[in-house]
């Protein structure tokens, strides 16, 4: 297992770019395959999570080629897909199992998409991924006529999926749900009649966004928090050009806290994708004092006209500040769930008391998030109290390095490394290769910034 070594660092200064977005890499992909013509995505990130989801797609008959080239609107190299979609009804019955690796993003969605096809699929993924809640999805998908078979009565993977023959239902979900929510869509698009989804609380819209871009006629009416997507079965996918994927603001976080935390830093990232649904650390941020920015960049370039799906795309910066501890609970969990890791590291810094509520879910992540954070940060000399839907952070904590493991959790590696950053001598992160699975370059970006980060044996 590898070994990340991270030393107390001096100011962070400069500008970098972080990988394409997740969640949005794997929509395209999706959504191209489906599509009737080719679609070139560009700045699709080429991490272990996103290239689950490409092994799903070429096992499914679908022809894609890789090709390294420049992104123009992202101005930086990043790796070009084109894909040859085969249309709605092209897809072929794979020869074996579905690895879906540790993606959560690649085995719902892709339930969505199987349920519509006149064949069996069996999905699976690594042992973390078979442990996490596959029934709220698989339930949906048997009402609208699909057969779906796991164990524990269908809740965790593998999943046997058979589908064909869809009808549309009239859908409200118990949670909101991003992932849930996309499935449903998904195999909308193949059910006969309407498929109406009732989003209780907000939740992240690129599927709305991605199916609009490659034709789809997708209704959204949103009443406060809660919305009402429909969307009409039968809808035929367009090609989608070139479609540029923006910089992943979950992959920004791990710079922008640094820069927050480390004295006398400033640092800027460009070609972020501020998506409203994403950008909860932002506001967390900005309402503990910290001195952040965002400057909103337009999404086409005038002499290489390209799409991003119509997701608003940014530079965000960030510079050192003083933090107070906050109160956090509501709908803003949702839109920063992701980030609670990086989060939890800058309330460790943060004067006063930080409480962390309503986040549950975090403990049926790539690990159990809330737990694992709390023990990691605790080594490190953290006041952390563990409770059953968040935390509680005592600060600011004076952090010691010290020997912390990842859980086999990457964003949890990436944030006990920038806690390095801030503690007292050295601080060693224990199976720190999982970083890959969604940032790949972690480690060069932040030495980029001036971060004292480095594989051991390779700088130590």
């Amino acid at each position: 297992m590898q070994r990340l070594i991270v030393h107390p660092s001096g100011p962070l200064a400069g500008i970098a770019r972080v990988p394409g977005d997740k969640s949005i890499s794997h929509r395209a992909l999706l959504l191209s395959a489906l599509a009737t013509g080719d679609t070139t995505i560009h700045g699709w990130v080429d991490a272990d999570v996103c290239r689950a989801t490409l092994r799903c797609v070429r096992s499914l008959g679908v022809t894609v080629e890789e090709t390294p080239g420049f992104t123009e609107i992202m101005g930086a190299w990043q790796g070009i897909l084109t894909v040859h979609g085969v249309g709605l009804h092209g897809l072929r019955e794979p020869a074996d199992v579905l690895d879906c690796a540790g993606s959560g993003t690649t085995i719902r969605l892709l339930a969505g998409i199987l349920a519509g096809q006149p064949f069996t699929s069996i999905v699976t993924g690594s042992e973390a991924l078979r442990r996490r809640p596959m029934g709220r999805v698989a339930e949906p998908l048997r009402l609208m006529g699909a057969t779906v078979l796991g164990r524990q009565d269908g809740r965790l993977p593998p999943l046997a999926i058979r589908g064909g023959q869809l009808r549309g239902i009239d859908y409200a979900m118990p949670v909101a749900s991003a992932q849930v929510k996309s499935a449903i869509l998904l195999a909308g698009l193949f059910a006969a009649g309407e498929t109406i989804v009732h989003e209780p609380g907000p939740a992240r819209d690129h599927t709305e966004r991605m199916l609009a871009h490659f034709g789809v006629v997708v209704e959204s009416q949103r009443t406060g928090s809660a919305a009402t997507i429909r969307l009409c079965g039968g809808q035929e996918l367009t090609s989608g050009g070139r479609l540029d994927v923006p910089g992943d603001f979950s992959s920004a976080a791990f710079p922008l806290v640094a820069a927050v935390l480390v004295p006398s830093s400033a640092v800027r990232l460009i070609g972020v994708g501020v998506n409203p649904t994403r950008t909860g650390l932002y506001d967390l941020l900005e309402s503990m004092g910290a001195a952040v920015g965002m400057e909103e960049q337009p999404p086409t370039d005038a002499t290489h006209p390209a799409s991003a799906a119509g997701e608003p795309m940014a530079t965000v910066s960030g510079r050192s500040s003083a933090l107070t501890g906050i109160e956090v609970g509501g709908e803003v969990v949702v839109r920063a769930i992701d980030e609670f890791p990086i989060f939890a590291v800058a309330a460790t810094q943060a004067a006063g008391t930080t409480v962390i509520r309503d986040a549950a879910e975090l403990r049926v992540k790539e690990s159990d998030r809330i737990a694992a954070v709390c023990t990691e940060l605790r080594k490190m000399g953290a006041d952390v109290e563990e409770r059953p839907d968040g935390m509680r952070i005592h600060g600011p904590a004076r952090l010691h390095g010290a020997l912390v493991d990842s859980h086999h959790d990457h964003r949890l590696a990436m944030s006990l490394a920038v806690a390095g950053l801030v503690a007292d001598g050295p601080t060693e992160v224990l199976d720190a290769g999982v970083i890959r699975d969604s940032f790949p370059g972690f480690v060069e970006t932040m030495r980029g910034l001036g971060a004292d980060v480095a594989w051991a044996g390779d700088g130590e």
